[in-house]
């Protein structure tokens, strides 16, 4: 990306991609640590609970893998030294409010930092305190079975991972582990200077390093019994240990193994690619403490490497595809195939040779001279294939010149023959371009993607990542919020259900912090597991945080089921049961019909809310140096087609539940027409009397909005001196409430539910944790 992406979220990003699938590669050669084994009883669960291999792990020590975050204020250890933990109970004018929604006046202050996190009031901190003990029940009933549970449940796979490394009763399990970790390959089509691969790289070492540490221990046991033994024994322990000890450093050792065996990284900027390498050569360097420990250096040039992912073969299908006209060429592609086989093996003793002891410089050097020449050839070949498929005139070598310094094409078939053969990579992370195709267009144009429509880069990448993967892959990426909140992307959620994929999105707003800074950019933050039989949907609420938030934001993220809204392509940000309650009984009532030609609105919604939608019966005041008196073009004009039903929908438009709702569903910034059409809010089912009290409503509110605006002045090199009214929502929020309440009526939500409504993201929304008050 063009910005600097900040190691909280590659981390976050990597180990829920990265570990997930060693633990299913680990699974599918040692399934039995995976199984359930016999019922044991468990402290402070009289009846027993299943332990299943692995997974007792979580059942025996649940507070071990929630991170100490979600903890934070609600336990505590009665023993130093123990891993033992007490619940520190509520205050009791809180804890009176867990019942009794009438008796929550106090839950919007701050909580004590014995309690609290940084900036948390005790709505929130009560929030997090449920969902751990919900949480916390699942891991001590063994309820978590599965590695997208700890996902789902946003739990320390690092820490489970080497837990079950370092625990592993039998060899097999770490053979297993030690299999899986030689073999993965982690992928950025985008990698930039690769900050996603220093990520996995991070998430990678320690576990080498505890496969290595078990592996010791073993042998240490094995040579200490005086039972006989086969001398063979665990023998490929023997010989990875050997060869690790052929070198100075272990960790040399275990960082170069990652760098050469486990990390691929394409990027269509060379400079980059340079600077890609060149951090992973000073990675390894830093490790070097003295002269003796000195040996060569890897050389990552078929790793890392300068292309356009997007342009490009990914199979040799595509290439048959592209000559189905041309019957001559077809007899090539036996051939072209055997030659990148051929590549690939050349590839693969290269890579072996690097991690050899006393590797013979000369025997290296034309090892690589080989497979690049092998390389050349096959890209120029295909390259004038693909041309041709562009309308080039390969013939013409200015125009097919052009075209190729343009394009800069890269066939994954070919570059990474051996992955792409097995079926494609293990894990792909990154964060893709978000750049419109129509800028694109003057340089490059990728071709036959389903996501074209989309019109951004990063919806092509993410499509070109399905294709890169084998079906038991996974992949993450940081994407625009408006993959989740905007038709233009329903190709690309199509996509997703095409996949059957479960996908993990957690959603962070720009306000009143950023995750990048300089950049206003409303992010997801993508998670794609395996494939299932169907696929499924996981969202978080709507995040939004303070800087002194950062360093807890990751671990506290809350997901929930979800689904991908057909008829207004949207995926809501849901987080939790109650949204997901009040969503349903809002989705029973159909939305309301308005005028598209009209001279004389009823009501002007503002376009650009921020923590409420403001919705007024008046024209405000606009005057500008240059235009005079007129209407703001702020305020967009809209007239229902039901008479008498203007009052009403103003008032809803208004409420907390509108801006819950569009705020869950949409963008959080543009509140457009698309947005008041689609509310749900059965006007037509709406009894009298309901009607009627939302009417009254309105009048207050109107009334309380004028008396409280305020008059301002700005410049601007445009429009000039501009002069307008501003309305402070946050200070009639209590007319706001009270439509709120009659809209529960309406939709019948609970007490609970209506509470969750009226206090939705408060602290932001009234500003209780800025000192100065500022937050309309």
């Amino acid at each position: 990306g063009a910005y600097y992406t900040k190691e909280d979220i590659t981390g976050y990003i990597s180990r829920n991609t990265v570990v997930p699938f060693l633990f299913d590669r680990a699974r599918k050669d040692c399934s039995i640590a995976f199984e359930p084994a016999a019922e044991r009883p468990r402290p402070g669960n009289t009846r027993g609970a299943p332990a299943y291999g692995v997974w007792r792990l979580l059942a025996d020590d649940p507070d071990r893998y929630l991170y100490e975050a979600v903890r934070h204020g609600i336990t505590y250890d009665v023993h130093e030294e123990k891993a033992l933990a007490e619940k520190r109970e509520l205050p009791p004018e809180i804890a009176a409010g867990l019942d009794d929604v009438a008796q929550r006046t106090g839950w919007n202050r701050p909580a004590p930092p014995a309690y609290g996190l940084p900036t948390e009031t005790w709505r929130e901190h009560v929030a997090r305190r449920q969902r751990y003990e919900e949480v916390r029940a699942k891991l001590a009933g063994g309820a978590v079975t599965s590695i997208n549970d700890c996902i789902t449940y946003n739990l320390d796979v690092e820490k489970l991972a080497h837990d079950a490394i370092a625990g592993s009763e039998g060899p097999e399990l770490v053979r297993a582990f030690w299999k899986a970790l030689r073999r993965v390959s982690v992928l950025d089509p985008t990698c930039g200077s690769g900050a996603f691969l220093f990520a996995a790289l991070n998430v990678l070492e320690p576990l080498y390093t505890a496969c290595l540490d078990a592996m010791r221990g073993f042998l240490d046991d094995l040579d200490r019994s005086q039972r006989p033994h086969r001398p063979e024994k665990l023998g490929d322990f023997r010989k990875v240990l050997h060869q690790v000890e052929a070198h100075a450093s272990e960790r040399y050792f275990i960082l170069k193994s990652i760098i050469i065996d486990n990390l691929y990284g394409v990027d269509i900027m060379e400079e980059a690619v340079e600077i890609c390498k060149l951090r992973l050569f000073l990675k390894l360097v830093a490790q070097l403490d003295t002269d003796e420990q000195i040996e060569p250096l890897p050389d990552v040039d078929f790793n890392v490497r300068a292309g356009n992912t997007l342009v490009g073969f990914t199979s040799l299908e595509e290439v048959k595809r592209t000559l189905s006209a041309d019957l001559v060429k077809q007899l090539a592609l036996p051939r072209i195939e055997e030659r990148a086989e051929i590549a690939d093996r050349a590839f693969r003793q290269f890579r072996a040779m690097q991690t050899e002891h006393g590797m013979d410089a000369d025997k290296f050097a034309g090892a690589k001279a080989d497979l690049r020449k092998r390389l050349d050839e096959l890209r120029n070949e295909l390259d004038e294939y693909l041309a041709g498929d562009y309308g080039v005139k390969v013939k013409s070598r200015k125009a097919y010149r052009q075209w190729r310094d343009s394009h800069q094409p890269f066939h994954w078939f070919v570059e990474f023959y051996g992955i792409m053969h097995r079926g494609g990579f293990d894990v792909v992370i990154g964060n893709p371009p978000y750049v419109e195709l129509t800028t694109t267009n003057r340089q490059y144009r990728p071709r036959n993607f389903l996501t074209e429509t989309c019109g951004n880069l990063y919806a092509l990448c993410t499509e070109r990542t399905f294709t890169l993967l084998h079906q038991r892959a996974r992949f993450s990426f940081i994407v625009p919020l408006s993959i989740q909140t905007t038709a233009r992307m329903n190709n690309l959620q199509q996509l997703f259900i095409q996949e059957r994929r479960h996908i993990y999105l957690s959603t962070f707003d720009v306000y009143p912090s950023k995750l990048f800074e300089g950049a206003k950019q409303r992010i997801s933050l993508l998670i794609s597991t395996e494939r299932f039989d169907k696929p499924q949907f996981w969202t978080t609420p709507y995040n939004r945080w303070r800087p002194e938030e950062r360093n807890t934001l990751f671990s506290t993220l809350l997901y929930h089921r979800s689904y991908l809204a057909k008829d207004c392509c949207v995926i809501p940000k849901l987080g939790n049961r109650i949204a997901e309650q009040i969503l349903a009984k809002l989705d029973k009532y159909g939305s309301a019909s308005y005028k598209k030609n009209f001279t004389v609105p009823s009501f002007y919604v503002h376009r650009i809310p921020y923590n409420y939608v403001k919705a007024v019966d008046f024209i405000p005041y606009f005057w500008s140096e240059i235009d005079g008196r007129k209407k703001s073009e702020d305020y967009k004009p809209y007239q229902p087609e039901l008479q008498g039903a203007s009052s009403s929908l103003l008032a809803a438009i208004n409420s907390n539940v509108f801006f819950w709702w569009w705020y869950s569903l949409f963008e959080g910034y543009h509140c457009g027409r698309h947005d008041v059409f689609s509310f749900p809010i059965g006007i037509q089912e709406m009894k009298d009397e309901i009607c009627e009290n939302l009417a009254v409503q309105a009048t207050k509110l109107m009334k309380d909005y004028k008396r409280h605006s305020g008059r301002k002045t700005a410049n601007y090199k445009a429009k000039g001196k501009v002069e307008y009214d501003e309305y402070y929502p946050r200070k009639s929020k209590h007319i706001i409430d009270e439509i709120d309440k009659v809209l529960a009526e309406h939709y019948g939500f609970t007490d609970e539910e209506l509470d969750f409504i009226i206090n939705y993201d408060i602290k932001y929304r009234m500003g209780l944790s800025d000192p100065s008050g500022d937050e309309d």
